[in-house]
Formats: structure tokens, sequence, C-alpha cells
């Protein structure tokens, strides 16, 4: 846990993501970047010079192997207040409109019940999972496919909503994730959506792989990059 702190604490920081008063909206999946963020969150409230409150949301996409009760236990064990949002999702994408390369509609939707259910719990910031892995390959995502040098940013204010985003795992290689959830035996949700693991986002996950064994610190290279190179708030503020 101290490891993840000190990402989650190297991330809120630089971004000025947390401020006193907020009530923070974790998005909770059940995946291992989720269940660490919310607990990640869980073990900084109690130190932090800031104080703030944490409810955990889950979207109910309506795939059948989707367990809310296991969702549940994960916020008793921690005192976290847990609400559901059930959804139509998976008959919107795949039963109705049938999408070929339903991910970015999915996360669409997804997104405008998180923010609205956030809304409805009076929260003013919604934290999102995203990794550092997740930024840098949609940063290739970006480049390769659209021809933009672009990626999601560690905050965005959204006008609509009136709520913030924030992703204070962004400094967080997947890998130590996967070891933290494995040192501490944590169970994480099976995955449910028929799209895991033949998306284009798992070929970019393959090219980042590879290009860490030849390259040792591309990583750093390339959050540097995006950094000096100003991208989409990537600004830091402290």
């Amino acid at each position: 846990m101290q490891k993840i702190l000190g990402y989650l604490r190297k991330a809120i920081e630089h971004y000025n993501m947390i401020e006193e008063g907020d009530k923070i909206a974790v998005a909770l999946s059940g995946g291992k970047d989720s269940i660490t963020l919310l607990k990640g969150l869980k073990a900084l409230q109690r130190f932090y010079p800031k104080s703030f409150d944490l409810i955990a949301i889950s979207v109910n996409p309506g795939f059948e192997f989707f367990d809310t009760s296991f969702l549940e236990n994960i916020c008793k064990e921690i005192g976290v207040e847990f609400a559901e949002a059930r959804s139509d999702i998976k008959e919107i994408v795949f039963d109705i409109r049938k999408e070929k390369n339903p991910c970015s509609l999915c996360a669409n939707l997804r997104r405008g019940i998180l923010n609205s259910t956030a809304i409805e719990y009076g929260c003013n910031k919604l934290a999102l999972g995203h990794n550092e892995d997740d930024v840098l390959e949609t940063f290739f995502l970006n480049m390769l496919y659209a021809g933009n040098l672009n990626t999601f940013a560690p905050v965005s204010y959204m006008d609509r909503s009136k709520i913030t985003l924030i992703r204070p795992l962004i400094y967080a290689p997947e890998k130590e994730i996967r070891k933290f959830i494995k040192r501490n035996d944590i169970k994480v949700m099976p995955k449910s959506c028929p799209m895991d693991g033949v998306s284009k986002r798992e070929y970019m996950k393959d090219l980042l792989y590879k290009l860490t064994i030849e390259i040792p610190n591309v990583r750093a290279n390339l959050i540097g990059a995006i950094k000096r190179a100003g991208i989409n708030g990537w600004k830091e503020v402290k």
C-alpha cells in the first residue's frame, strides 16, 4: 500500500486533484485498477491534510456475470458507501446496435451514468482508475490511428455536469497494481465484457510491452514527452 500511496500522492499533488471538503465518487468496476484506487483513496483519507468524503459507484452494464454483492462486500470491508446504477448498456451496445467496435460507445454510456449518479449523491468529483499504461496506450491509439498527439488529462472539468474527473493512478504502472493485488490476496471480479482481450487497446498493450523490453526508459520518456508537449492538461500545477 505504501507504494500505491506514493503514486497516488504524487499525481494528486502534481495536479491538485483533491480540495478540502470534496465528495469523491470512485468508479468501481470490480477490476484490479478500480479496487486499488478505492482502497488507496480510503487509506489516504485517514492522514491526508485535506479532508474529503468517498462513495463507490458501480454501473451494472447488464452482463450475466456482473456480481453486485462482490462489490458491496469490498465497500463494507473498508467502510465506504456503495451505490449501484443499473443500466441497459449490454442490450444497447451488443443486442440492439450490434457494434463491431463497441468500446467507445460503451465507455461514453458508462461515463454518462457515472456522472448522473455522482450528481445524485452530491459528489463534485469522479475518480477513475486509469493507470500509467492506460495513459500511454491511449497516446499510441491517438497517434497511430487518428494522427493526433493526445491522451486523456489527469484532471478534466465537465461543463455540462459540473463534475471534475480525476485520475489519481496515472503514475502507477499496471505491473505495480498487479503486484499490490497479488501480494494482498485481493480478489477481483471476473471480466464479463465479450470484447476483453480482442480490442485495438490490446495491440497497444503488446506494443508498449515490447518497447519496454527494448528501451528500458521508454515509459518515463513517453510521459516526459507528453508533459513537454503540453498535451491536454498535463502541465503540472505543483
